[in-house]
């Protein structure tokens, strides 16, 4: 089990390597990045000064380490517009993304597991036709198109929820504010749930058709038969026999889950007017704030490939056959 944890840590060191790398050279991808940093009046002698004092006239590699130098200490650089350091502006919004994304997570898993395990318990009946159809919608839906939707029919002709919003409770639990953010859940969910619904409709249905599928090899499988006739009830058959032994590709979904929702929080954040990340990241792109850019993807990254080292290792907890030799 040891040496399976360190060879993933090893993979996962590579990983960041070259994700660090990725976000460093989009700075150089337009050129001479010192242009960005002066104003389009600057004289000769201050592009040169501001070029020295920023390091871009060394060679790459030693740019390159001096970005990893910085990184370590949490300096990724300053906002070329509101010239505050590039990752405090990334992590005043995270929390808000973060509340979007796992309530997102949370209505799909919840949602796929038990829809996916009715579909295979119903295989090719009425039921099960009527699902997969949904998911096949579900799948082809654009997610800007959905949000837009949903705020003009929902938001403004029902009435039922707000449009745009937002009621925070992680970044006051941070603060260590729990009574109000407990105070806060109940409206900060009204406010959750058109977003939520808007990046995770395609994970809900794509999951539902994975769930259906591991259920469907497992059920074929002998010992499921021979627990039937044992004279199990179903609901034990499928509980502690069938879904338990099904739970490696839904755990892999779950793990890949969160980073896909988090790439999808642009739209949402963006459509519903959301105060995270995402919604940051494109005004960053939209007005060449590189530095901002640079922030979110190393930080998005990090969260994922650490995501993905748990779930790894919940890979081997799971099914003791899973080793690296």
């Amino acid at each position: 089990m040891g040496q399976y944890i360190a060879r993933r840590l090893l993979q996962s060191i590579i990983v960041i390597i070259g994700v660090t790398l990725l976000a460093f050279l989009t700075l150089h991808l337009a050129g001479d990045p010192t242009y960005l940093y002066v104003s389009e009046r600057a004289s000769t002698e201050e592009i040169e000064a501001t070029r020295v004092k920023l390091g871009f006239d060394k060679p790459l590699p030693i740019q390159y380490l001096n970005f990893l130098s910085g990184m370590t200490r949490g300096d990724l650089g300053l906002s070329l517009r509101s010239r505050q350091p590039a990752l405090d502006m990334v992590l005043e919004r995270l929390p808000a993304t973060l509340e979007l994304t796992l309530f997102a997570m949370l209505i799909s898993t919840l949602l796929a597991i038990p829809i996916g395990i009715i579909s295979a318990m119903r295989r090719g009946t009425p039921l099960d036709g009527g699902i997969m159809l949904f998911a096949m919608f579900g799948q082809s839906i654009p997610s800007f198109w959905l949000g837009i939707m949903l705020i003009l029919f929902v938001g403004l002709t029902l009435r039922w929820l707000p449009i745009s919003g937002h009621k925070p409770v992680l970044s006051l639990l941070f603060e260590g504010n729990v009574e109000q953010a407990i105070r806060n859940i109940p409206e900060a969910i009204r406010f959750l749930i058109m977003p939520a619904i808007t990046i995770g409709v395609f994970s809900l249905s794509r999951n539902a058709r994975l769930v259906r599928s591991s259920m469907l090899e497992v059920l074929s499988q002998d010992y499921v038969t021979t627990a039937r006739s044992k004279g199990l009830k179903e609901r034990a058959v499928i509980i502690k026999h069938a879904f338990r032994n099904a739970l490696i590709p839904i755990v892999t979904m779950l793990g890949l889950e969160f980073g896909f929702l988090l790439s999808g929080v642009v739209v949402a954040e963006t459509v519903f007017s959301w105060p995270g990340v995402g919604r940051l990241v494109f005004n960053a792109i939209t007005q060449r704030d590189i530095p901002v850019v640079q922030a979110a993807v190393v930080l998005f990254s990090f969260l994922f490939i650490g995501l993905n080292l748990l779930v790894d290792i919940l890979y081997a907890r799971l099914d003791p056959r899973i080793r690296l030799r």
